[in-house]
């Protein structure tokens, strides 16, 4: 058994035939590039019993090769996973399930009779693929770093469904995965490269059921006692996939909620970055926060008029797909991106912060929150029964505020000391989600949202855990 570590980045046809020549991966290639056809037999039971335990199997053929290959799914951020990986080396193409026992078969699948697994679908594409070489230096030592970069083109086909295969795909040999990392945002400061957090195996289960690949990163396991900074990178980690597992599923499917989800997320993770005070400094976020408030001026104005269920909202829905594309065809997303990456990968955030930003990072959750959210609370201007109507204006400038404690509920509302932090959440969201609908709300109606948003705020004020958080 061996570790996989690999970055997966879909491209286009014109991208990989450049990155052939990409002056950087010349600098740094060992020999030449080697193409060749990759053939892939990938198997399950009818049940598809292997899909629901998170692992793939398959039988390749590399020119006179054959290959079984059992991998377990593991963990992917931002294009970047990690996963256990078994190799055989079989003398003719017929899987030989006498290699698939207890060193290597989940527990979960014990009881499975595997005479019943069968071919599902293949990955068929053309490889072109290069040994890259280079000195990488850490903390004043110095390690060698070996990369395999392969340029993947052709075609997932289960029956008469297929998707094309386009990407590239750098695995670690030698060194640290921060490597990977480094290399494909030096790649991304001049190529459209987009992270792409699914493999081909999931790109073949995809095809006979749209709704298998899994959309939902895990949320980390909050305990009382965890730090500030243990908070900073399981939260971010988790958005930042979240945000690319709603993206590559908006690209596959056009659905509208995917595209209402995946900005929700991209709001929370920048909302992310301003909570934390000195833990988090401004000028370590500042790379990411000016891309990310691009991208979402960009998408939020389509999800508010996409809720119209009339001929106006029908035309944003159907003009969001190009929007996206648009974003996602340029270098500025794969550098937003693979860079947040690198930059959790590094602990970036705890770089140059001065002294009291690193006893902050150090605070339990539960000390930290309570002020964080008491904070925000007593700050928002909430609606009130006799502001007049000219108060719009103040109310409308609470989003940002909303949006951070959208951010601190929605994660960790359940270690809160108030009562009914689930009520209080929903009032809040509903807050937000009027003012939100004022632009687009014509001069007939806007009295009647005025009215909304003043009784919101009552329900608001009158809420238990509003008034603790206020006392």
């Amino acid at each position: 058994m061996v570790k996989e570590t690999e970055i997966k980045l879909r491209a286009t046809p014109d991208t990989l035939a450049a990155l052939r020549t990409h002056p950087l991966l010349e600098s740094r290639r060992l020999g030449e590039w080697q193409t060749g056809p990759l053939l892939n037999q990938y198997f399950d039971t009818p049940a598809r019993d292997l899909a629901g335990a998170k692992v793939a199997l398959r039988l390749r053929r590399d020119g006179d090769q054959f290959i079984q290959t059992l991998k377990s799914r593991g963990q992917s951020v931002s294009g970047l996973s990690e996963r256990n990986e078994w190799d055989w080396y079989p003398d003719k193409a017929e899987l030989d399930i006498s290699l698939l026992d207890d060193s290597c078969w989940p527990q979960a699948l014990a009881g499975m009779d595997k005479r019943t697994l069968q071919p599902l679908f293949t990955t068929d594409f053309q490889r072109t693929k290069v040994l890259l070489k280079w000195e990488h230096t850490t903390a004043g030592s110095v390690e060698v770093i070996e990369v395999e970069a392969a340029l993947d083109h052709g075609k997932v086909i289960a029956g008469d469904r297929e998707e094309i295969i386009c990407e590239l795909e750098l695995e670690i040999r030698q060194g640290p995965a921060v490597a990977l990392l480094e290399l494909a945002l030096a790649l991304a400061e001049d190529m459209p490269l987009m992270p792409c957090d699914i493999s081909k195996a999931e790109r073949g289960y995809r095809l006979f059921d749209p709704a298998s690949y899994d959309l939902r990163v895990a949320a980390p396991l909050w305990r009382a006692e965890s730090t500030v900074d243990e908070v900073i990178a399981g939260s971010a980690r988790q958005l930042l996939g979240q945000s690319q597992r709603f993206a590559e599923q908006y690209r596959y499917s056009s659905q509208w909620r995917l595209f209402r989800e995946m900005t929700t997320s991209l709001a929370a993770l920048r909302a992310s970055f301003t909570v934390f005070d000195l833990a988090l400094p401004k000028s370590s976020a500042q790379p990411f926060t000016r891309p990310l408030d691009a991208l979402i001026e960009r998408f939020r104005p389509l999800v508010l008029a996409g809720w119209a269920d009339d001929d106006s909202g029908r035309n944003v829905r159907d003009q969001a797909p190009d929007v996206f594309a648009e974003s996602v065809a340029v270098p500025a997303w794969g550098q937003l991106f693979i860079g947040l990456a690198l930059w959790l990968e590094q602990s970036g955030w705890k770089q140059k912060r001065p002294p009291k930003g690193d006893r902050i990072g150090a605070l339990a959750l539960t000390r930290w929150l309570l002020a964080a959210v008491v904070k925000e609370v007593q700050e928002l201007k909430v609606p009130h029964h006799n502001d007049s109507d000219a108060a719009i204006h103040e109310w409308m400038d609470q989003q940002p505020r909303l949006g951070r404690l959208y951010y601190l509920l929605s994660q960790f509302r359940g270690f809160l000391p108030v009562p009914e932090p689930d009520r209080l959440f929903g009032e809040l969201n509903k807050l937000q989600a009027l003012l939100e609908q004022y632009p687009s709300v014509d001069d007939e109606q806007r009295p009647l949202l005025l009215d909304a948003l003043r009784r919101q705020g009552q329900r608001l004020r009158k809420l238990n855990a509003w008034r603790e958080l206020n006392a």
